[in-house]
Parts: structure tokens; C-alpha cells; sequence
């Protein structure tokens, strides 16, 4: 019997995405196998699109079309992940072939190039149509295979495929297929000054985009092109005409694909000397490996507890018994301190993956893991989907963090993922935080995680002693500066100690907005309904959702006021002061205007913890997971906004956030002081995240929950709407809201529904796209999942919805 591909095929919508049957051509059929990547024809015009094999099945092959040719000799896709893109396809509401794409790695991705030439020889004309014979004589006038090419491809872009493939299927024309993978970044772009420019700069005629950049590579010397665009609030096209004038050249900068050997001196896990809470801990999980049955625990630690030397003792355990361990981590910035530390004790069977890595590191990388190099995995979100085969360990740390969830298609939660991969190759799923989420602290109340508990900091270290101060007070005492007088005094203690301290805005940029002090309106971004924020390093505003730049601005652009004043206050700003009041200190800033490079954070960090700096400012990348032992003084400086951002999950955030932080200082030998200048001092969540009291907290937080039926008393899925014209987008969402409701009529669910909306989300606007969204509270059941698939698929065929984007995203943010 003809083998029947079902295949996942690239580039359809999720509306009409299914698996698409093909006929394996006996020439195929022995090296055909689930998980290779194919070409198959598509749609009216047959089309030639890239598809991966789902299911292989004997059959029928009438009326079928035929797959063209194999990409891969080998399944690039092994039978668990592809159990797996079936599982992230019913959940994320996704299509076939973005579930398997997001698992490779993006060097992976290939792109087709079909080749034909004429056969010498043909006389068969007769067997030819009408059509057909007239467009081979066309193709017989052609000077050169690269003509011949041109008028083929031109003819199946406007006409399709139909004479083509008879004339090849008649023996006329030979086609041939060739793949282009791609193989990444191997290098950074740099731009640099010309000798012709350095001795003689007066014969060039530049604009004065262009002469800013020509300033700033004078003063520099070379810089990354992205780099130097930001620096001087330009694009890349302007570096571009700068290059094309001959007063600069573009070069690349070779990047080795081996991601750095960033090991200390080699160290043993036998060296490690676990607490009596550490070895509880440790006890337990390893004797649920050893039983190889899937169990999910929720390792609760407070800062500083030591929770990275249970991590090396469970993954040594783990390796040593044969089988293989992951470490995800939530940010790119924890990467490097983290791969040190286990590189110096498990040296290259440590493989890494993130997306600071070029593509051609994270491509060798994935190698390494896929052929047995490596059986140990350190990474972000992306890595929960490495190559294993025989999983016996996932840890998740700083298991509360929001980048765990992704906000892209597949919108996957890491979490659901890596319990997936536990229950296939049953092994354990460590969860670990000192904030854990709302949701994994209920399931461990109620039993369906194993509570694990930390409750002192590692060789009996303090917590560090924390002071709210009211900033309230500080004003009405006549303090107009951003540093109260206690944190000012503290700073200049620990300057004076030759001791560290870590100081968190979450505020990048200078100020945050420049208002219109008529019309009290903020200088909106024109692409996105977000207020602008001034840099004064680039002297530029700037959008940081779309990336717009422009001039300053000194008229108001909604009254004509010229009266604008500057409000708030972020990273710039706070780096400028702290050089007033300071001038002796050494500061290093580190948000995400400082870290261009993949290197920026390691290099930085390193430099800090060497004690070339004395100060660290920065946002939240500097808040969580790093380890300083000198750091004795934490001063967190404003993180009252994020309480009111609009979303269920704020007072989480910000408690975890100042939680964390705080516990950066102390240790080493000295005890940590942090000073948390608020001006709502009295809030519970001040308090709560002062005295590191998660329970407290916790306790507060569901009780709301429960009372508002918020997760995890329910699920919740986000419907979002976006089109380039506001009213459009509107009506959209009011008639599928009208599909949902009828359609929730007829089907009368098991488990109770709620229906909010449409409303216009937080960000109106992004990018030039209006937004709405409507929120469903329910259960994320079966029933549920098949009835919102249902809404996605029906949707794409209402009027309405002709020019708007619609995407279901399940328990998402509903704040942005």
C-alpha cells in the first residue's frame, strides 16, 4: 500500500490550519519518517512550501498530491516533541508547524530554491497541450539557465504551476530543489571611519544625521552599527548612506560560535557542604528521581538559602545515575553567573541555550545535546524544548517570573511544558523561588505539588534590615532629590566601608514624560498611545514599545503650548545625580540602553562583582538571582506605579520585586541593610515585602482572588483584537463577542463562563495597531479549548473581522 504523509505545512492561518495528506513517492518511501521536514505542493496555485511529517499511515493515495522532495535525511523531530506539538497546538491555539518551529532552533529554519533546465533531446511534442508547447518554445528562446529560471518563476507567480509541471511531468523540463539553511550570526556588524575621511573630512558632503554618526566614530573609533545608530537617536539606514558615501565602511566582527568557557577554577560537587534544610530538600527530590515516577515540587526558599547548591547537588546526582538535567533561568542576565558556576564543576558537558547567542551558537549547541555531548542544559524559556532523550531532572528557577510565559505564538507557560517532558520520561519538576507564583503556591497547598521550605538564609546569614521611608515627608521637609536622607547617609557609609551597593529603578530612559502644562497632556509616541521618554545621552525621545526616535519636542503637539515641563525620573537621570552627590563613585548602569552587546551583561557584571564599581543602578535585570558577596546596601527607589498597572497580577509583581531585590545585600559576611523609599508607605505590600513575609502575603493576595475569581480559582483567556483602524477593530470584537455568546448558548458548558468586554486594552495603540480585547473566565478543560478553537476558526468568516488580527492567549496578561 502508498504511504500517506500527514503533514504540518508552513505559512497557512490558524483558521483553516489541519494536518494536510500527501502521497510518499516510491523513490521517497524508504527514507520518509516522522519528524523530517518535506516540500509539498500547496493550495490552487501548488505552491512550494516547507511542511514537517506528523503521522506516516498506509492508504489510499487517489486524489492526492504528491510530497516534491525530503529536506532532512534524519527526523529532525523526535517522536516525544512531536507528541508534544500536538499538546502545544490544543493549548496555545497555534498551528501545526509553529509548534514545531519554535522547538529547532532558528539557525535551523530552511527556505527552498527550485532550479529547472530545459531537456536536450525532447521531441515528445505532441503529448504536449496547446498551452504547454507554446511555453516551451517561449523557454527554448532563453539566452541562459539564469533567464530560463526568471521567465519560470515570473510565469508560476502570476499564472501558478499548472504547464510547468506538465512540461516536467512530460520529461521536458528537468526542476531541482535546493535548501538553504540558516546557519545564523556568525558575526557583529561594525561601522568604522574611512582612511579617505580621517585625513581629508572636509571633501565629504554629509547631512547632519550623517555627520553626527561621522562625530561619534571619530571620538569611538568603531562601534556596532546598532550601537551607534541608538547613541546618535539615528537609523541603520542613515550608518548605511554613510557607508555608500565612502566616509565609513561596514565590516564584521568575528563572534566565535563556542559560547565562552566561563568557568572558575574547577571545583567538585563533593566540596559541597549542604545545610540540614538543604539536605532535606535535596533528600527528597533525589529519592523521587530514583523511583522514576513524574512529581512536580515547589522548593520555597527565602534569599539567600542556598537554593543553587541544592540545584548542584540534585543535577550531579542526576547525571551520575545516567540520566539528564536542565536548569532554566528567567533571565538572559543570570546566564552568565549561573554557566560559571556550573561550568567550573561539570565543565563542557554544560550546554547553553538563550536568545543572546548567535544563531550559529545556539545551532552547535543544540548539536552538542542532540548527540550526547552534553547532557546537561542551562537556558531561558526556549531551552525547556532541548534535544534530551532521557530526562531525569527539570529545574525551573525563579520559577514566578512572567518571561516563563511566552508572548508570542505558541503562547506556551514554561511550566506546562516541562510537566510534559516529566511525564513522558518520568523525571521531577523542581520549582524554586522566594516569591513562588500565586498559582504553584494554591497547587502546593492543595496537594498537587510537594511543598519544599527554606526558611533560613545559608550559614545562618541575616536577612537584611530594612527601613521604609516616606518620601512624602522627605518632600515636605523641603528633599526635592530622588534620594532620601536616609539612603543618601547609607550610600555614604558604604563608600566609605569599600563596600557595594545595588540601586533598582524601574525606570529606564531620564525622564519618564514631558507633559503640556496647559493642556496636561503627556507627548504621546505617534505609532502607540504611550507617553515618550527622554534619553539625555542621546539627547532623543523615545518610544520603548515601537522604537521610535525623534527630536526633542518644544511645542505641545495637542494645544501648540510651548510651556512643557519634564516629569519623573529614570536610570539617566538617577546615574546623573548620583555623580552630583557623589562624585568620588564609581557607577555602573545596567539596563537595557547599556547592554547592546550578548556580552554586556557577563563583561558588566563580572566587573561589579570584581569590584571595579560601587554603585549598580538598573531595572529589574539587576533585582533577581545574582550573588554579591560585598553588595551590603540595597536602596529600592520607586516602584509605586507598578502597584496600579492595571493588571490582576501588579501587587505580585511588586512584592516579588522588592522581595528579591532587598535580598541581593548581605550576602557575604556583613549584614545587608535595604532602604525602600515609597511615597504610599502604609500599603500592606511595603510592608509584607519589607519583612520578606511570602506567607503573610500570599495569605492577602488569595483571599482577593478568591473574592474577584481571578487565577487560580479559575483560568483565564485573553482574546485580542488589532487592526490599523480603530472603529474596525471595535465592531470586530463586538461581533465575535456576539459569535461567543450564541455559541455559549447552544453549548450550555460543564463548568461555569464569564465574558468581560470588549474593552480597549492598557496600550490602546502599539505600533501603529489598535487593540481590544475581551477576557474569558473559565476552566481550561477539553469543552473549553475545542470552544475557543471553534470562536478562532468562525471568526475568520465574519465581515467584520476582514482587516482585524484576532489571537487567543490562555491565562496571558491582561495589563498591556
Amino acid at each position: 500500500m502508498p504511504l500517506i504523509a500527514e503533514t504540518a505545512v508552513s505559512g497557512t492561518a490558524y483558521s483553516f490550519d489541519m494536518l494536510f495528506s500527501y502521497a510518499v513517492p516510491e523513490r521517497l518511501a524508504a527514507a520518509a519518517a516522522c519528524g523530517c521536514r518535506v516540500l509539498v505542493p500547496f493550495g490552487r496555485g501548488n505552491k512550494r512550501r516547507i511542511g514537517v511529517v506528523m503521522k506516516l499511515s498506509e492508504g489510499s493515495s487517489k486524489g492526492l498530491k504528491s510530497i516534491v522532495s525530503l529536506v532532512d535525511e534524519k527526523p529532525v523531530i523526535s517522536g516525544e516533541l512531536l507528541q508534544l506539538a500536538f499538546y502545544l497546538r490544543e493549548q496555545t491555539f497555534c498551528t501545526y508547524f509553529d509548534a514545531v518551529k519554535t522547538m529547532l532552533p532558528p539557525a535551523m529554519s530552511v527556505s527552498a530554491k527550485e532550479t529547472f533546465r530545459l531537456v536536450k533531446n525532447f521531441t515528445d511534442i505532441s503529448s504536449l497541450s496547446e498551452d504547454a508547447a507554446r511555453f516551451l518554445e517561449t523557454l527554448c528562446c532563453a539566452s541562459d539557465s539564469a533567464s530560463l529560471n526568471d521567465i519560470i518563476g515570473q510565469h508560476i507567480l502570476d499564472n501558478g504551476r499548472r504547464l510547468p509541471d506538465e512540461l516536467c511531468d512530460a520529461g521536458a523540463l528537468d526542476s531541482d530543489n535546493v535548501f538553504r539553511q540558516a546557519v545564523g550570526d556568525a558575526a557583529v556588524r561594525m561601522v568604522r571611519l574611512t582612511d579617505r575621511y580621517m585625513s581629508s573630512p572636509e571633501k565629504f558632503d554629509l547631512t547632519p544625521k550623517q555627520k553626527k554618526a561621522a562625530d561619534f566614530l571619530a571620538e569611538y573609533g568603531a562601534a556596532a552599527v546598532k550601537e551607534a545608530a541608538y547613541m546618535c537617536g539615528i537609523t541603520e539606514a542613515v550608518i548605511k548612506r554613510l557607508c555608500a558615501n565612502g566616509a565609513a565602511e561596514e565590516y564584521e566582527a568575528e563572534v566565535l560560535r563556542k559560547v565562552e568557557d566561563l568557568a572558575d577554577e574547577a571545583r567538585s560537587p563533593e566540596d559541597i557542604v549542604l545545610s540540614e534544610e538543604q539536605q532535606k530538600a535535596r533528600d527528597a527530590v533525589y529519592a523521587q528521581i530514583a523511583d522514576r515516577k513524574p512529581a512536580v515540587f515547589l522548593l520555597h526558599g527565602v534569599t539567600g538559602s542556598g537554593k543553587t547548591s541544592v540545584f548542584e547537588k540534585l543535577i550531579d546526582d542526576t547525571v551520575k545515575s545516567g540520566r539528564q538535567a536542565m536548569l532554566l533561568i528567567p533571565e538572559i542576565g543570570l546566564t552568565p553567573q549561573i554557566l560559571k558556576r556550573f561550568r567550573s564543576m561539570f565543565g563542557e558537558r554544560v550546554a547553553v541555550i538563550h536568545s543572546g547567542l548567535s544563531h550559529g551558537q545556539r545551532l552547535d549547541e543544540y548539536k552538542r545535546i542532540k548527540r550526547g555531548d552534553a547532557d546537561i542544559v542551562i537556558g531561558t524559556r526556549s531551552a525547556v524544548f532541548a534535544p534530551l532523550d532521557n530526562i531525569g531532572l527539570i529545574i525551573i528557577d525563579e520559577e514566578g517570573e512572567r518571561s516563563y510565559k511566552s508572548d508570542s505564538s505558541p503562547r506556551y507557560t514554561t511550566h506546562d511544558i516541562a510537566k510534559q517532558r516529566c511525564a513522558y520520561h518520568g523525571s521531577v519538576l523542581l520549582l524554586a523561588s522566594a516569591t513562588p507564583s500565586i498559582e504553584s503556591y494554591y497547587l502546593a497547598e492543595r496537594g498537587a505539588y510537594r511543598l519544599l521550605e527554606m526558611k533560613e538564609r545559608y550559614q545562618n546569614a541575616p536577612l537584611p534590615e530594612v527601613s521604609i521611608v516616606d518620601m512624602n515627608l522627605e518632600r515636605g521637609e523641603g528633599n526635592r532629590t530622588e534620594f532620601s536622607r536616609r539612603l543618601a547617609a547609607e550610600i555614604s557609609a558604604n563608600l566609605k566601608n569599600g563596600e557595594q551597593t545595588i540601586l533598582l529603578l524601574n525606570r529606564r530612559g531620564y525622564h519618564t514624560i514631558i507633559s503640556c502644562c496647559d493642556c496636561y497632556q503627556p507627548v504621546y509616541c505617534p505609532n502607540c498611545s504611550v507617553p515618550l521618554t527622554y534619553h539625555k545621552k542621546n539627547n532623543k525621545m523615545m518610544c520603548h514599545y515601537c522604537g521610535y526616535v525623534s527630536e526633542p519636542v518644544t511645542v505641545c503637539p495637542s494645544c501648540g503650548s510651548e510651556r512643557l515641563k519634564n516629569m519623573g525620573f529614570g536610570t539617566q537621570k538617577l546615574e546623573e545625580e548620583l555623580s552630583t552627590f557623589f562624585p568620588s563613585a564609581r557607577v555602573l548602569r545596567m539596563d537595557a540602553d547599556t547592554t547592546f552587546s550578548r556580552y554586556s551583561y557577563e563583561k558588566n557584571f563580572t566587573d561589579f562583582r570584581e569590584g571595579k564599581y560601587d554603585i549598580m543602578i538598573g531595572t529589574q535585570m539587576i533585582g533577581k538571582g545574582l550573588d554579591f558577596p560585598n553588595v551590603t546596601l540595597v536602596g529600592v527607589l520607586s516602584v509605586d506605579k507598578a502597584l496600579y498597572a492595571g493588571d490582576f497580577r501588579s501587587y505580585e509583581r511588586t512584592f516579588s520585586l522588592i522581595t528579591q531585590v532587598v535580598g541581593r545585600g548581605g550576602r557575604g559576611g556583613s549584614r545587608g541593610r535595604a532602604v525602600l523609599q515609597t511615597f504610599i508607605p502604609e500599603h500592606y505590600i511595603m510592608n509584607l515585602a519589607a519583612a520578606q513575609d511570602y506567607k503573610g502575603f500570599y495569605n492577602e493576595e488569595i483571599a482577593i482572588r478568591r473574592a474577584m475569581i481571578f487565577p487560580p480559582l479559575c483560568d483565564m483567556c485573553i482574546f485580542c483584537f488589532s487592526g490599523n483602524e480603530d472603529i474596525s477593530v471595535r465592531l470586530g470584537a463586538e461581533a465575535v463577542l456576539k459569535l461567543m455568546n450564541e455559541r455559549l448558548r447552544e453549548l450550555q458548558p460543564k463548568t461555569p463562563v464569564r465574558v468581560l468586554g470588549p474593552v480597549r486594552c492598557s496600550y490602546g495603540r502599539i505600533n501603529g495597531r489598535y487593540r481590544y480585547r475581551i477576557i474569558m473566565k473559565c476552566k481550561n478543560t477539553a469543552e473549553m479549548r475545542r470552544f475557543i478553537s471553534g470562536i478562532l476558526t468562525e471568526s475568520a468568516k465574519l465581515k467584520e473581522m476582514k482587516t482585524t488580527a484576532l489571537y487567543a492567549d490562555m491565562n496571558g496578561d491582561v495589563g498591556v
